[in-house]
């Protein structure tokens, strides 16, 4: 079995016990934890890995950044999010909600419409796909008119339909 991983001496034994209460939330606890682990109580990356019900892999990967970097290269932020965009979110929402004052008086919008705006407001041609997740990302969504109006009785087409006179196609 290999040899359980070395811990750099970034903290001292009780500057690693104080900075493992001092977590911020869950899985940087798990981090930490499994760093005090390793050093303190010299275990295998795959005993850790199942007290913490994480992976081997995760394991290795959390105690190589905090040899590297130190306690800080556990506190990188995820990888997943928006990395680049061509407007800010700020800007989005305020193209939006030029867009948003015509749609609420009742004007159609359509999306060759804030298509044509976003492509004036960049300065160059984004796609079909770029303004649906533009509208998905601030929660805008598809509206239409309702089948029928609000006031209408229920009852009005089953009589239309009872007392119209029934429809014969001329041949």
């Amino acid at each position: 079995m290999r040899t359980p991983a070395r811990i750099k001496d970034w903290l001292t034994d009780a500057e690693l016990a104080a900075w493992l209460d001092d977590a911020p939330d869950k899985g940087a606890y798990q981090k930490r934890l499994a760093i005090w682990l390793t050093h303190v109580g010299g275990l295998h990356a795959e005993r850790v890995a199942e007290l913490l019900h994480v992976s081997k892999q995760a394991v290795w990967l959390w105690v190589g950044q905090y040899n590297r970097q130190g306690p800080k290269g556990l506190a990188r932020t995820g990888r997943g999010g928006r990395r680049w965009g061509f407007l800010t979110w700020a800007e989005e929402a305020a193209l939006l909600g030029r867009l948003s004052a015509g749609a609420v008086s009742g004007q159609w919008l359509s999306v060759r419409q804030i298509r044509a705006e976003l492509t004036a407001a960049i300065g160059r041609e984004v796609s079909l796909a770029y303004v649906y997740r533009l509208l998905r990302r601030h929660g805008w969504r598809k509206l239409a008119p309702r089948p029928r109006h609000v006031r209408a009785r229920a009852e009005a087409p089953a009589e239309f339909k009872k007392n119209s006179p029934p429809f014969s196609p001329k041949r």
